[in-house]
């Protein structure tokens, strides 16, 4: 069964306009998930909204939003008052400027989404649009209202369709020096560097995301399937932790090692050990956490 759009609408152009529609590229349907119980009598329990002051469950008709003003007042707000507002992007995401997309800091990337031609009169619209942005290396910049929320998208082409990311406002990320601006700057040895991308290309593969497993789940499976089978959960090995590195440049040679190679740098080979053992008196020794 075509998974069910997640919103539908117009992708425009300048003058030109073609009916899409979204449709999300994470699926969670296979996603091991657990309903919460009575311990007592195994049923099945429900959330209820109940009165703070009362304590009493509220019917679905006796519910209404609100927003909270200063002086601690609410005003209803009615859900088909909510429906009622309109703005453009509500249901047309209008190409307003283009840019690489490469541009774009990857912590600004959010959620991604097939676009494709909601009907077959779209379809020579949409593929135009999508041609010329592949033609340039482009990627468009648009807004949508998703969710009840109007978010800054990026389209770019992919195939014979295209895909469109969410972005994050500016004032909802962190930029990097909140969090890097404390660390110290450091000069590295160049002969550990050298080690360090020996073994960065020995490790050098292809990205292939069918590769990729989710331990955790299976973990979860297992434990799943022993219960079920009336066996005890299975004791869990608790995973080495990694020591904390005494001499950078051995735990560097060991990798190296350990990766099945015996390539080492040519400035490894021409720098006796006592001096790489023994640093200035001015200079921290070589630790890292």
């Amino acid at each position: 069964m075509a998974p069910r759009p997640a919103w539908k609408g117009y992708l425009k152009l300048s003058l030109v306009t073609c009916a899409v529609e979204l449709t999300n590229v994470v699926t969670h349907t296979e996603r091991v998930s657990f309903r919460i119980l009575n311990r007592k009598t195994g049923n099945t329990v429900k959330r209820l909204y109940v009165d703070a002051e009362t304590g009493k469950p509220l019917e679905e008709d006796e519910e209404v939003k609100g927003y909270e003003l200063d002086d601690g007042d609410f005003i209803h707000i009615e859900e088909d008052e909510i429906e009622a507002v309109q703005i453009e992007s509500s249901h047309t995401m209008a190409l307003d400027g283009f840019v690489d997309k490469a541009s774009i800091q990857q912590i600004y990337l959010d959620t991604p989404y097939y676009v494709a031609p909601a009907d077959k009169v779209s379809e020579e619209a949409f593929a135009v649009i999508r041609d010329a942005m592949a033609g340039k290396k482009m990627a468009g910049l648009a807004r949508i209202v998703l969710y009840r929320r109007e978010r800054p998208v990026v389209i770019e082409p992919l195939g014979k369709g295209m895909v469109l990311t969410t972005l994050r406002y500016d004032n909802t990320v962190r930029q990097p020096d909140t969090v890097f601006g404390d660390i110290e700057p450091v000069k590295t040895d160049q002969e550990m560097t050298d080690l360090a991308e020996l073994i960065i290309d020995k490790k050098k593969t292809k990205f292939d995301p069918s590769k990729f497993d989710d331990k955790y789940e299976e973990a979860l499976l297992e434990l799943i399937r022993a219960k079920k089978a009336g066996h005890k959960a299975p004791k869990a090995k608790a995973a080495p932790k990694p020591s904390n590195v005494v001499n950078l440049f051995d735990a560097l040679k060991k990798s190296l090692s350990d990766s099945g190679s015996s390539k080492t740098s040519s400035s490894a080979k021409g720098k006796p050990a006592a001096k790489r053992a023994k640093p200035k008196a001015s200079a921290p020794k070589r630790k890292s956490a």
